[in-house]
């Protein structure tokens, strides 16, 4: 099973209010596990970049103008992704983007369908708990040290290790070393050699011993009609 990790920046938070994609990421899963493969690229967005927004990715206006429009790079993108789920946290705004995009060169939209949120079920496992991908890394004890800047491609990679931890990966793992461990202990007691059951009567030393404690008591309850 083929899906595609992904994430955006842009310079800001609206596509209504003009705001573009500046760097878009695809990270390649099979069967939930990284292949190695993926898809990177940096956008001009043809805008300016607001303060707001360099101060999240550091990604300059200076930087940005001399790598490709979306436009350029488009159908590369769909080539990537193909038909297959498309795993993002917070989908919604990554997909409105997106859209966006394909709307401005007349291109069909992705269907929300075609996309996996990993906030929703981040959410629906732990309710009321920070769902943020910084505050899953910690839940899970993915290292994130490296993260002082919002980027795709890393978040792409922080997010894949999240995605497989919400799917119950680390528990699985623990469950079949759990099933391991017991089947081989069962199978160390079988090769065990019989013994023959030690006696456990006590000896007539020690009966008279508790016989004569038994005598020192004052009226015992057992004793009593």
């Amino acid at each position: 099973m083929r899906e595609i990790v992904l994430d955006t920046e842009t310079t800001g938070f609206d596509p209504t209010e003009g705001h573009r994609i500046v760097e878009i990421a695809c990270l390649e899963l099979v069967n939930h596990v990284q292949t190695g493969r993926h898809w990177r690229r940096f956008i001009n967005p043809e805008r300016d970049m607001p303060a707001e927004a360099f101060a999240v990715h550091g990604l300059s206006e200076e930087f940005l103008r001399q790598h490709p429009k979306f436009a350029e790079i488009a159908q590369e993108f769909l080539d990537f992704i193909e038909d297959d789920k498309l795993v993002i946290h917070n989908a919604e705004f990554d997909m409105r983007f997106i859209n966006a995009e394909l709307a401005l060169l007349e291109r069909p939209p992705l269907p929300s369908t075609q996309a996996i949120d990993t906030l929703q079920i981040a959410r629906k496992r732990f309710p009321g708990a920070p769902a943020n991908l910084d505050a899953l890394c910690r839940r899970f004890g993915i290292d994130n040290s490296h993260r002082t800047h919002h980027g795709a491609l890393l978040d792409c990679q922080l997010l894949a290790e999240v995605y497989l931890e919400l799917r119950g990966g680390q528990q699985q793992g623990l469950a079949l070393a759990s099933v391991s461990t017991v089947s081989s202990e069962v199978q160390n007691a079988e090769a065990r050699r019989f013994r023959e059951p030690r006696p456990h009567a006590a000896t007539q030393a020690e009966r008279d011993a508790h016989a004569q404690m038994l005598e020192k008591l004052k009226d015992p309850l057992w004793a009593k009609k």
